[in-house]
This record gives structure tokens, sequence and C-alpha cells, in this order.
């Protein structure tokens, strides 16, 4: 596996810190969920860390995937990630070369 392929995945240990902080719950709709979302997403770089990463239920996940909602749905999204992370740029969530 390469660097940047290991910075974009989702440890278990991250995944256990936002399964907490979320407490098991889907962000958007309040259904049980699983910590393996990312804001900004793996194919525009998006680290696997927990200000990057949130629980959303199979059904919102898929609706951030793939529908016209996608705009509103990352709104709600980084309302909450800043909520937690306050200060928290979109820059530092993304893979950079070293």
């Amino acid at each position: 596996m390469n660097k940047r392929t290991k910075a974009l995945a989702i440890s278990q240990a991250v995944k256990a810190k936002v399964f907490r902080r979320d407490n098991g719950l889907c962000i958007l709709c309040g259904r049980a969920g699983l910590p393996e979302a990312h804001y900004i997403p793996r194919s525009q770089g998006g680290l696997g860390i927990e200000q990057n990463i949130v629980t959303l239920c199979r059904f919102c996940h898929n609706k951030l995937d793939q529908t016209t909602e996608r705009g509103e749905l990352l709104e709600r999204v980084k309302e909450h990630l800043d909520l937690w992370y306050p200060g928290f740029l979109d820059t530092d969530r993304k893979y950079k070369k070293e």
C-alpha cells in the first residue's frame, strides 16, 4: 500500500473515535450508522482522519454519494465537523505530497 492510499484509508482507531463522537448515529437523519463517510472524498485526496470522517446510515451515505442533494448534504456535514473542530481547514483534510 502506498503512502497516499494509506493516508486516505480510515483506520479502526479513527472509526472508533468517530463512532463515539457521533454516538453511532447518522449525523443527517439520526438512524444507526457507520463511521466511514469522507467529507472530502478519497477521489479528491480526502484523508481518513476524524476531522474528515462522519457517521452516516447506508441511505444517507448513498444520497451523499449518488444524488443531486450532494451539495446540500455536504454543507450539513461541514457544519457538523466545524462544531467539533472549529477552525480546521479543508486543506488540512486533503493529502499533501511530502
